[in-house]
Formats: structure tokens, C-alpha cells, sequence
């Protein structure tokens, strides 16, 4: 599970040899505490879970009264974005946001992401909390490791055949790419459970397998065969889409430390390499939370509408330490993003 908050400072130096990571990170955790930040918000999360659940019975029951046709299609953006909403509840139990209880968070993940999604909660948490612990940390942060997609100039080397053509039109690739991962995350899911004790792989998979039977029998009670596929390849393109633009803006482009350089603290580890990304309530809805990356990497237990109160006092607390925090509107950030991509993959191009 996520660290809580108060233990994350390691006190190791930061990177410019001044103040232990400790003390630059122990007056904005004060700040956080005294004004009441790291506080459940158990009805607030309690409207979102039942809002989400009912928008998605509301959809299913569209899916059901439309019937065998060509209509029906239109159910699966919205059934897309739903799915979004879903995972993002799971991500926040995750991260103990909605209840400190392990029990009931581990409950709310695994019927959010194994049953609702076919998404493991243990492969996720498990993955994600490596993340956070080293964002971007290239020997360390599986999100940054070199697969279809590389992230440094080292990992991209000398590829050569389809991961160099990959590596070369990667910043163009990226988002078509992404229309993959909803498949690509439940696959992952199937295999992760041979890493998973007898009972918690007995669990797991049996919410992964319901799952997808569920699904399925949906799809084919209400739809013919061709029309269920194309409903469901459209669904599930359109929900990877979805996590990519909303994962996709916050780390990528940004810092990278250096594995072999001087550690840094728990605050310069995480505002150094995350980006905020600026906007309203919308951007908050559509991103879930996910935009202010700065804050959610500081304190990853701090409930999501805490976060944009929490803002004001890490960016204040950032200038006044000379720390660069990063925050850019919604289409610079894929912009900062993608450019990034393309510059790890210019060598190849030259060659």
C-alpha cells in the first residue's frame, strides 16, 4: 500500500547540498495537516462511487432497450468515459484517498478494477506504487522502462527492425497506440496472476474472468456478433484513449534523475519530475483529480477534492525554496509531451 505522507521524506540531502530533504518537506506537511488536508472525505466519495454506478446501470439499460442495432454504438463513448471514472476510483482506493481501512479500500479496488474493469488492483498497486516511490527514475519507475516506448537516448541506443521503426515515429505513434491499452491492461491483468499468492490469484481471477464473462453476455444477449465486436473494439479503444490523455501530461517531458547523480528528497523527487496541468472544474472531472500531479505525488493518501486546497500552499512553499513547478494548460502538456518523444527518437532518424 502507499506510504502515508508523514513517512515519505527520506532525509537525504536534496540535490543542490542544502537543507535535508527532511526539513524542506516537514513545514509544507505542517501546513497540509494544520489546515486539515489529509482528512477523509467519505460522503463526498460516496456520491461518486454511487453516481458512477448508476450512470453505468443507465447505460447498460440504453444498451439493452436500443438493441441489435447500428445505434447502439453511440452508448460506447459515453460507456468509455465511464469506464475512465471507474479506474479512477479504483486509483484512489489505491492510494488509501477514500478510506483508511485496507480491508474496504482493497474492496472498492477489487470491484472497480477487477470486476467492473477486468483491470487487476494487485498488478495495478503494485506497479503504481513503484512509480511514485521513483517517478522517472529510469532504473527504478516501471512507467519509464523501455518497451514499445522509450524515454531517454540510452533506451533508444541502437533498436534496430520494428522497435527502431517504433522508436523513430514514437511521438506520433503515441496516441494511436494508446487505443490499445485498454486490451493491453487486462492482458497484463491475466498474466499477473501467476506472480499472485494461491488466494489472492484465486480472487483476482476469479473477478477478472466474471468479468469478462459478464461483458461478453451483454454484448452478445443484446447485439449480433459483428455488432457486439465493433462495439466492443470501439469501447475499449476509445476508454485506452482516455487513460492516455489522462496519464499522459503528467511526467513525460519532465525530469529524469540521474540514477548514478545524488539522491534526492521526497520534495524534489516529486515536483521536480510531475507537471500540473492548469484548468476548472471540467479539467478536474475529465482528468480526475490527475492534474494536480504535484500534489497528488506529494501526499498520495490526500483525497481528490483536497488536492486543488493543498495547491496554493506547495506552490508557495516551492518559490520560497527556488524549486520549479511545473504547470501548463491541457494541450501544451501533450504538445511538451510528444516533443519529448520525438527528441529521444532523432538519433534513429538520423542514422
Amino acid at each position: 500500500m502507499p506510504q502515508p505522507a508523514a513517512a515519505v521524506a527520506d532525509g537525504t540531502e536534496a540535490r543542490t547540498g542544502g537543507p535535508s530533504a527532511g526539513s524542506e518537506f516537514a513545514p509544507l506537511l505542517r501546513a497540509v495537516k494544520d489546515q486539515g488536508l489529509l482528512g477523509r472525505r467519505y460522503a463526498w466519495y460516496a456520491r461518486v462511487i454511487a453516481v458512477n454506478a448508476l450512470a453505468l446501470a443507465g447505460v447498460v439499460t440504453g444498451l439493452v432497450l436500443i438493441g441489435d442495432s447500428w445505434w447502439a454504438l453511440l452508448l460506447a463513448p459515453p460507456l468509455a468515459v465511464l469506464f475512465a471514472r471507474t479506474a479512477f476510483i479504483g486509483h484512489d482506493a489505491g492510494h488509501a484517498q477514500i478510506t483508511g481501512d485496507k480491508s474496504v479500500g482493497r474492496l472498492i479496488g477489487l470491484v472497480h478494477g477487477n470486476l467492473l474493469l477486468g483491470l487487476s488492483y494487485s498488478w495495478w498497486n503494485t506497479k503504481h506504487n513503484r512509480h511514485h516511490a521513483n517517478p522517472n527514475h529510469i532504473d527504478k519507475d516501471p512507467d519509464v522502462a523501455a518497451d514499445v516506448l522509450v524515454f531517454t537516448g540510452e533506451q533508444a541506443g541502437d533498436r534496430e527492425g520494428w522497435r527502431g521503426w517504433l522508436t523513430r515515429n514514437q511521438a506520433w505513434l503515441f496516441f494511436p497506440l494508446t487505443l490499445l491499452e485498454g486490451v493491453a491492461l487486462k492482458v497484463h491483468s491475466f498474466q499477473d496472476l501467476r506472480r499472485q499468492p494461491p488466494r489472492e490469484r484465486a480472487l483476482e481471477g476469479a473477478l477478472l474472468v466474471a468479468h469478462v464473462a459478464a461483458y461478453t453476455t451483454l454484448l452478445l444477449t443484446v447485439l449480433s456478433p459483428g455488432k457486439a465486436l465493433v462495439f466492443a473494439a470501439l469501447h475499449q479503444a476509445l476508454f485506452g484513449l482516455h487513460l492516455g490523455l489522462s496519464f499522459a501530461p503528467n511526467h513525460k517531458g519532465m525530469e529524469m534523475p540521474d540514477p548514478n547523480g545524488e539522491r534526492w528528497g521526497h520534495l524534489r523527487r516529486q515536483v521536480l519530475t510531475s507537471r500540473n496541468i492548469r484548468g476548472g472544474a471540467l479539467t478536474d472531472w475529465f482528468l480526475g483529480g490527475l492534474n494536480y500531479q504535484i500534489e497528488h505525488h506529494l501526499f498520495p493518501s490526500m483525497p481528490r477534492p483536497h488536492l486543488r486546497l493543498a495547491q496554493p500552499l506547495v506552490r508557495a512553499h516551492c518559490r520560497e525554496l527556488g524549486i520549479a513547478y511545473a504547470e501548463t494548460g491541457l494541450v501544451d502538456s501533450y504538445r511538451q509531451a510528444l516533443r519529448h518523444l520525438h527528441e529521444v527518437g532523432e538519433p534513429l532518424r538520423a542514422q
